[in-house]
């Protein structure tokens, strides 16, 4: 009598589960490789954003700094933010003696030396404004997000408010209504766009923060406010997919 055959020795009745099996290992390589792009590429970029900025204020600050206060004089290996550091007690410093009587008065000579010079004169007074309005803790400029038609009507772009006109350059624009000016930054260098004076009725607000404006304008539109998944979530969906797939 011949012995039963047991179903499973027969290499020839797994065939047809193999190309499933190696599709659904292919799916879960896959999805591994693109979860650590996710968590790897964002921590690669600032790291290397981190550095090249403490590099480059090490850098600039080196040359002002005598030698015997950095700690690449006494050690064998260079040590990087000294550099960060340096400039933020400086400036800190600077802070604190502008506020007194005495560094107010040195501050009010400088700038009366500066104001006896024709060209500097002229550069040093709208880079102060400029940091004066942007870094102001009353200023209200570019913490406003709003639609604006351009570059023709029908076409909305995202523009940042900025400081409205007076004086007489208020009383030069067209029409009795409110003016306000605006900032349309391009995609996808934000430091370069547009500025001009729109008409506060064409102008529409919108419920968006400065960070996310920036993010949806350098991304050409990629990354949607509130619209990406975090790791979490993520993970989740992987481990459904993963009890949704069938087994071989």
């Amino acid at each position: 009598m011949n012995a039963p055959q047991n179903p499973n020795s027969d290499g020839l009745q797994f065939f047809p589960h193999h190309p499933q099996r190696a599709r659904s290992f292919g799916a879960g390589l896959r999805a591994w490789f693109l979860t650590g792009i996710i968590i790897a590429g964002p921590l690669a970029v600032t790291g290397w954003l981190v550095w090249w900025m403490i590099d480059t204020v090490d850098h600039w600050v080196k040359p002002l700094v005598p030698p015997a206060l950095w700690p690449d004089t006494y050690l064998p290996v260079r040590v990087p933010g000294t550099g960060v550091v340096l400039a933020v007690l400086g400036l800190t410093l600077l802070g604190f003696l502008a506020a007194n009587i005495a560094g107010r008065g040195l501050l009010r000579l400088g700038e009366l030396m500066l104001d006896r010079m024709p060209v500097v004169r002229g550069i040093y007074k709208a880079v102060k404004q400029i940091f004066e309005t942007v870094f102001s803790q009353q200023s209200s400029s570019f913490r406003k997000v709003c639609l604006v038609q351009f570059p023709m009507k029908g076409m909305w772009s995202l523009a940042f408010i900025s400081a409205p006109p007076n004086g007489s350059l208020a009383e030069s624009l067209p029409e009795a209504s409110d003016y306000l000016s605006v900032f349309l930054p391009c995609t996808p260098n934000p430091t370069t766009g547009f500025w001009f004076y729109v008409p506060a009725a064409d102008v529409i607000e919108v419920s968006l923060t400065p960070d996310e404006a920036f993010k949806l304008i350098m991304s050409a539109g990629v990354i949607q406010p509130g619209a990406n998944k975090s790791l979490a979530e993520m993970a989740e969906a992987s481990i459904a997919d993963g009890k949704a797939a069938p087994k071989p």
